[in-house]
């Protein structure tokens, strides 16, 4: 049982809309997103952990179990995240990016039939919510209706939508691993603040045009141009937080 692995179907359910929450298996380095209603399936084995993040609700983690094994669904809670500083907004909240979390819990890559020389799918293997957008525009019959109810519902608009984060999500990780170090050759930043800068990054208007050019030089002046701004955003909420500080010490004398 151990190094079986199976498919864990559950929901999550929270305070707000649960659309898009990051379900990355960190053991096995393994995610996916849930879908509108909270609901989710990702694969994983007995003492494997996921991680629920967003940037609406605090981060939780799960141990996968033989009780979580043998149920039918696995119902996640989520506790609504506050933040204090909502009169300064600097990009993202930090929890929640995929692409750090994916980045913090790297693992061996799994052994599959290439590496044994077994005959198999030589495509491109799909992921799991181009596997869902792939079910939700084909269908059979003169007139196919799940295309059709589907466009209709908003479903397939919004399975678009998460396969653009997922595709978001993979560029960020493959421009920091080769040149977050010329990125700051000139320009410092503090090393908590690096996951948040690069959230902030990708939630910028024109990243994904970038990512879909592939041109390294205007990637690098794009991020280049954010950490300007995103440092003087930071420098204008420490401020915010040492006059908040300063009053909250005023009151207590």
């Amino acid at each position: 049982m151990l190094g079986q692995e199976r498919t864990i179907s559950g929901v999550v359910i929270g305070n707000e809309d649960v659309d898009g929450i990051h379900v990355l298996n960190k053991t096995a380095l393994k995610f996916t997103i849930t879908d509108t209603d909270g609901s989710f399936s990702i694969l994983a084995r007995l003492g494997d952990t996921l991680t629920f993040s967003s940037l609406r609700y605090e981060q939780k983690e799960v141990l996968i179990d033989n009780r979580i094994l043998n149920q039918n669904v696995l119902i996640v809670k989520l506790k609504e995240k506050i933040n204090e500083l909502d009169e300064v907004v600097v990009g993202k909240i930090l929890t929640g990016s995929l692409t750090s979390d994916l980045e913090n819990f790297k693992v061996e890559k799994e052994i599959n039939f290439y590496d044994l020389g077994i005959p198999g799918y030589t495509g491109k293997p799909k992921t799991q919510q181009e596997r869902r957008l792939n079910e939700a525009t084909t269908g059979g019959g003169i007139v196919p209706l799940n295309p059709i109810l589907n466009w209709i519902s908003g479903r397939t608009k919004r399975l678009k939508s998460n396969i653009r984060i997922e595709k978001d999500a993979v560029c960020l990780l493959r421009f920091r691993d080769n040149y977050e170090a010329l990125l700051f050759e000139k320009q410092s930043l503090d090393e908590d603040l690096k996951v948040e800068y690069f959230y902030f990054c990708s939630e910028s208007e024109g990243f994904s045009r970038l990512c879909d050019l592939g041109d390294p030089i205007s990637m690098i002046d794009f991020f280049n141009e954010k950490l300007i701004i995103f440092k003087e955003n930071a420098a204008l909420r420490e401020g915010v937080k040492e006059v908040r500080e300063i009053e909250e010490k005023k009151k207590n004398d």
